[in-house]
C-alpha cells in the first residue's frame, strides 16, 4: 500500500514560502558579497569622495605585502591548531559521557554550557585568567618558573587565543560527537568484545570508522568557524597583536577596513578569505568524503 501524497494545487504557493527565506539570503548574503566583490577593484580615500578603478592592483599590491603574507601563516596554524583541539577534545569527553551511565546528562550538561557563551565573552573570560597581573592561571604559571606575559610574548598570545577558541567551540563538537556515539548499536561493540578486540581496538576499528559522517561535517564547520567566527575571542584578548602574532585574516579586513580606512584593500581580503574557504570546504567534499562511510 502506498503512503498519502500531499499535493499543493497553487503552483505559486512554495514560492511564497520560500520568499522570506531567499530575501533575507538576496540582502544578507547575495548583495553584501557581490558588493564586496565591486569594492575590491577600487580604490576610495578615507572620506568616500572619490573612487578609482583599479582592476587587480589592490590584489596585486596584497601578495606582496609581507604583513598579509603573516597574517596568511598565522591563520593556517591557528585554524589546524583550534579545529584539531577542538575536534580531538570534544571527542574524548564524548567518549567519556558516553561511558558514566548515571550522571552521563549532568556531565553533559556542563560541557554543553560554554557553547551559550558569546565569542567575546569567552575572549574576555580567558584573558582575566592568564592576565600577567591578575590572572590566576598566570600566577601558577609564575610559581613553576613559567613567566607568562601573552601582551609581550608572540607565542604566549597565540596560544591564549587558540585555548580560548578551542574552549568555545569544544561544546558544539561534543553535542554532535555524543549523538554520533548513541545512534552506534551496542551489539557491534559486545561482538567484537567476545571476539577478543579491547578497548582501543574496538574504538579505532568500530567505533570511529561510524562516526566518520559526524566527524567530516565537524571538520567542514570547524574550519569555517575557526576563519571566520573567531573574530570576537581575538579580539577580546590580543587585539591582534603583539606585533600582529595573531592576526588572522578575518582580523586583518577588519583592522584595514575600519580603522584603517582602506576599504579596497579590505575588500579584496574579504574575497580571498571567502575564496580559501569555498576551496576548503570544497576540497574535503570531493577527497575526504570520500573516506567517509556512511
Amino acid at each position: 500500500m502506498q503512503g498519502k501524497r500531499t499535493v499543493f494545487p497553487n503552483k505559486v504557493l512554495p514560492y511564497l514560502l520560500l520568499l522570506p527565506q531567499l530575501a533575507v539570503t538576496i540582502v544578507f548574503f547575495l548583495w553584501p558579497a557581490a558588493q564586496a566583490f565591486w569594492s575590491s577593484f577600487q580604490r576610495e580615500d578615507a572620506f568616500g569622495f572619490k573612487t578609482t578603478f583599479v582592476w587587480f592592483a589592490n590584489y596585486t599590491k596584497l601578495f606582496a605585502d609581507p604583513v598579509y603574507l603573516n597574517s596568511f601563516r598565522t591563520t593556517v596554524i591557528f585554524s589546524l591548531a583550534v579545529s584539531l583541539l577542538s575536534l580531538g577534545i570534544a571527542l574524548l569527553l564524548a567518549v567519556a559521557a558516553t561511558r558514566m551511565l548515571r550522571s552521563s546528562r549532568i556531565y553533559s550538561t556542563l560541557i554543553v554550557w560554554p557553547y551559550a557563551v558569546a565569542p567575546a565573552i569567552a575572549g574576555i573570560l580567558w584573558w582575566f585568567l592568564f592576565n600577567p597581573s591578575i590572572g590566576i592561571i598566570a600566577y601558577v604559571l609564575r610559581r613553576f618558573g613559567i613567566d607568562w606575559n601573552h601582551l609581550v610574548d608572540p607565542n604566549d598570545a597565540m596560544i591564549l587565543v587558540v585555548i580560548a577558541a578551542t574552549w568555545k567551540q569544544i561544546s558544539y563538537n561534543f553535542l554532535f560527537f555524543m549523538a554520533g556515539l548513541q545512534s552506534i548499536p551496542h551489539s557491534l561493540e559486545e561482538a567484537a568484545a567476545i571476539d577478543g578486540a579491547g578497548p582501543t581496538k574496538r574504538f579505532w576499528t568500530i567505533i570511529f570508522p561510524l562516526l566518520s559522517p559526524t566527524t567530516f561535517y565537524l571538520m567542514v564547520i570547524n574550519v569555517v568557524y575557526a576563519m571566520f567566527d573567531t573574530f570576537g575571542v581575538i579580539h577580546a584578548t590580543t587585539e591582534g597583536g603583539p606585533a600582529r602574532a595573531t592576526e588572522i585574516l578575518v582580523y586583518k579586513v577588519y583592522f584595514d577596513g575600519f580603522v584603517g580606512l582602506n576599504l579596497g584593500s579590505s575588500a579584496a581580503q574579504s574575497v580571498i578569505l571567502m575564496a580559501i574557504v569555498i576551496g576548503l570546504t570544497v576540497v574535503q567534499f570531493r577527497w575526504v568524503e570520500r573516506r567517509v562511510q556512511y
